[in-house]
């Protein structure tokens, strides 16, 4: 236990999981339920022959009564490993809490989902590039050694999502089902950010991590803006005419967000820092279970 994981968080944990529509060969067994012709013991269905079927699952019975050839269909149960893509670049920890709390309590919350299913987890933390990962871990037991990783991450510098998602992209993973933690500010801007999405070859989860005051900033008169990452500044003059554009501006990223997860068919959770964290997960787990 921990103020960033207290007692009813974790009680909570232990009651959800991700149920993967689909799974592809290869791994190990877990309770993912395969939907095609393999060797599982659960009996599904038949259905008839190709040319290139295994001919180990005919079913000679049926063969020898119709004269025509099916298969017997079975499931069989394999893992759909889990990647955590997780946001420590230094703008995540600067508010006091940081987005990086609520960021790491979402990355706890899926972790336990997949370990509750007994799928391998691995957790990449990133900034400018990725830093020492975790992984990949196996079954509930090991739900502490995420914890503990995740209470010792510490900020990773400036943000390049690029990059980073490139790095993990070039590493031999199997497919799997990727969630990628951050509030997607990138200098490199809006566009930078869903190439690099689009680039994963695994199924998408995306929660992307924001505050109210990033919609309606409570900001009038002359400022010097200091950028928390680069140490740059600029002086602005924050008028009603900026504060316009600014919201504009601020909608359009919302929606490229929004239009990227909808055309790869990612889920995507909006996750407000200042709010409890699990209660906002109802969106990805209705009846405690994520189906990706």
């Amino acid at each position: 236990m921990s103020a960033l994981f207290p007692e009813d968080f974790l009680a909570a944990l232990e009651h959800l999981r991700i149920e993967a529509r689909q799974v592809v060969r290869g791994g190990r067994l877990a309770e993912h339920h395969a939907r095609e012709a393999g060797g599982g013991i659960e009996f599904r269905d038949y259905r008839a022959y190709v040319p290139g079927d295994d001919f180990r699952r005919v079913d000679w019975n049926l063969y020898r009564r119709f004269a025509r050839v099916f298969l017997r269909l079975r499931d069989e149960v394999r893992d759909l490993p889990l990647h955590v893509l997780l946001d420590q670049s230094d703008s995540m920890w600067l508010e006091s809490p940081p987005r990086a709390d609520a960021a790491r309590r979402a990355a706890a919350v899926m972790a336990a989902a997949s370990l509750n299913q007994l799928d391998p987890v691995a957790v990449h933390p990133f900034g400018e590039r990725l830093g020492p990962a975790l992984g990949p871990v196996r079954g509930k037991r090991n739900l502490h050694r995420v914890l503990g990783f995740l209470e010792a991450q510490v900020p990773l510098g400036r943000t390049d999502i690029g990059a980073s998602l490139a790095e993990f992209g070039r590493a031999p993973h199997r497919p799997a089902l990727a969630v990628v933690i951050s509030d997607f500010f990138d200098d490199r801007g809006l566009e930078a950010v869903v190439k690099a999405l689009g680039a994963l070859r695994h199924r998408l989860v995306l929660i992307r991590v924001l505050r109210p005051a990033d919609r309606e900033p409570v900001l009038a008169g002359e400022f010097r803006l200091a950028d928390c990452e680069t140490d740059q500044t600029l002086d602005v003059s924050v008028s009603e005419a900026v504060q316009a554009r600014y919201r504009e501006s601020y909608r359009a990223f919302e929606e490229g967000i929004r239009s990227f997860a909808l055309a790869r068919g990612a889920a995507l959770l909006e996750l407000d820092a200042d709010a409890p964290t699990l209660p906002q997960f109802g969106v990805l787990f209705p009846e405690g279970v994520c189906r990706p």
